[in-house]
């Protein structure tokens, strides 16, 4: 009966929010509890479960789960060890396993490691040694390192964008996984590197030509000798020394086609490129189509503050805009402000309040606004999610109405790849003239398939489309689009354990 350990770490940070990612951003779960939350969701670890257990012979061993429940940006050098601590520890107490599944995410770092999932890979091999085999799952966000692929057997990453295929890649992850255990196949890994930092429509895989090299990769994955094929755009608000984009493609010991189909799909995606860019709307500009706007609901989307991607979720510059240009379409915004919130709580539903919102998470970028409200509601900020069903935790939260403006407050940013920080707390987005989407794409049923327009808002934030506006230090250079006339040179790095 092989032994199967299960343990996940996962965050994605923007390196441009200057309020630090702290342990308490986490949900910590050890044990039987990791998989009684696991089975609940529709989730990476969730799918591998199902195909663990269908498989009457396997024993899952749970080790040790860190999933960020607020996101934000660098993670502090203390929450770092903490968690590398506890995740190390939990690989050490666990007994002799055949086999180990990790889920993470791939753009984590942190302050004294700006390769989290890398070093956590490279330190477990220490612990278990060369010859266990090691499958994890990854976003197509994440920055596939080499020390990510040195010390893994098998990558598998997401097809989908936005992504819909949590469940499905942590299946596809324990399949593999289950027949490297079986001696049945034997990984090789090509990875070639791609000088691009891409964003925008072009990126959603249903529609988009990344969606072109993604059916490629799939391609190349059900080929008789493949076992896994994807790409990895990174985040590009991690800047990190291996920030770019990659294709990659795992075999069963055929190396040549490993390094033919990786090079196939990195040149389709180069041709493509160029396309993969967000026309942006200035705020002036944005103000001037709300206000000219008649009929239907008009989705403001705000990436720049996108707290999916690590970004502060304090960001008030929309509604400042708005409320100098004296828009009166009833709006919907979410906004991240502890204190304000704590003022909301101290008065009470119904009671009219004088506070200040935004500007308390990134003041580099954004001042506080003042505004007097009514405390429409209060919550303790927990829910699930719409989309998979994950527990979030936004804190204490408040919803205050400002004249036309609906503000949702929480005391903490959590993931608003949906709509359910909304729905949680009684707002309907439909039910407004204007509503404030702090994510880059949600899924197309949510937004874009009933709103009468999508303006993409050219606004400062530290995970904005707008690339060049943040300034990048430590990625490669050059690259798309910080650089003028880049140049591509093809070239695949073979990666084989054994």
């Amino acid at each position: 009966m092989p032994r199967i350990l299960v343990a996940e770490c996962k965050q994605e940070v923007s390196t441009f929010n200057p309020h630090l990612s702290g342990y308490e951003d986490f949900g910590i779960r050890r044990g039987r509890e990791l998989i009684d939350y696991h089975r609940t969701v529709r989730n990476e670890i969730g799918g591998a479960l199902t195909v663990f257990d269908a498989a009457t012979d396997v024993e899952i061993v749970p080790a040790y789960s860190a999933f960020f429940i607020s996101s934000g940006g660098t993670l502090a050098k203390t929450a770092w060890e903490r968690i590398a601590r506890e995740f190390l520890e939990s690989i050490r107490a666990a007994p002799p396993v055949d086999g180990v599944y990790f889920s993470m995410h791939g753009a984590m770092a942190s302050e004294a490691e700006l390769d989290p999932e890398g070093w956590l890979l490279a330190e477990t091999r220490k612990i278990l040694g060369e010859e266990t085999p090691i499958v994890v799952s990854l976003d197509l966000h994440g920055i596939l390192t080499d020390r990510m692929v040195e010390h893994s057997d098998a990558i598998v990453a997401y097809h989908t964008y936005p992504h819909v295929d949590f469940f499905e890649t942590g299946e596809r992850a324990a399949r593999l996984l289950l027949r490297i255990v079986a001696g049945d196949v034997k990984p090789v890994t090509a990875k070639v590197a791609i000088p691009a930092l891409v964003r925008g429509d072009e990126l959603i895989t249903a529609t988009g030509k990344f969606g072109e090299s993604i059916r490629m990769a799939q391609i190349a994955e059900t080929n008789p000798h493949g076992l896994s094929a994807g790409l990895f755009i990174g985040n590009p608000f991690t800047d990190v020394p291996a920030l770019q984009t990659y294709s990659f493609v795992v075999t069963d010991n055929d190396a040549e086609l490993a390094q033919r189909e990786a090079l196939l799909i990195a040149a389709n995606f180069w041709e493509n490129h160029a396309g993969m860019q967000v026309p942006l709307v200035s705020l002036d500009e944005m103000a001037r189509l709300a206000l000219a706007h008649a009929r239907g609901t008009i989705a403001l989307v705000d990436a720049a503050d996108a707290t999916s991607s690590g970004a502060s979720g304090d960001s008030n510059a929309i509604l400042r805009k708005l409320i100098e240009a004296g828009y009166a379409g009833r709006t919907l915004l979410p906004i991240v402000d502890a204190a304000s919130v704590k003022v909301a709580f101290a008065a009470g539903i119904g009671a009219r309040i004088e506070t200040t919102i935004g500007g308390t998470r990134d003041p580099f970028r954004f001042q506080p606004l003042s505004i007097t409200a009514k405390v429409r509601l209060i919550s303790d900020g927990r829910f699930r999610s719409e989309s998979f069903g994950e527990e979030w935790l936004a804190g204490p939260t408040a919803v205050l109405e400002a004249d036309n403006f609906t503000i949702v407050v929480s005391s903490n940013p959590v993931n608003l790849y949906d709509r359910s920080f909304y729905f949680a707390h009684g707002q309907n987005p439909q039910n407004f003239d204007s509503v404030v989407v702090k994510s880059p794409h949600c899924q197309h049923h949510m937004y874009a398939d009933w709103c009468a327009k999508m303006i993409h808002v050219d606004a400062p934030g530290s995970s904005s489309a707008n690339l060049p506006y943040l300034g990048h230090m430590r990625c490669p250079r050059p690259i798309f689009p910080l650089d003028g006339r880049v140049k591509f040179v093809p070239e695949a790095k073979i990666f084989r354990r054994g």
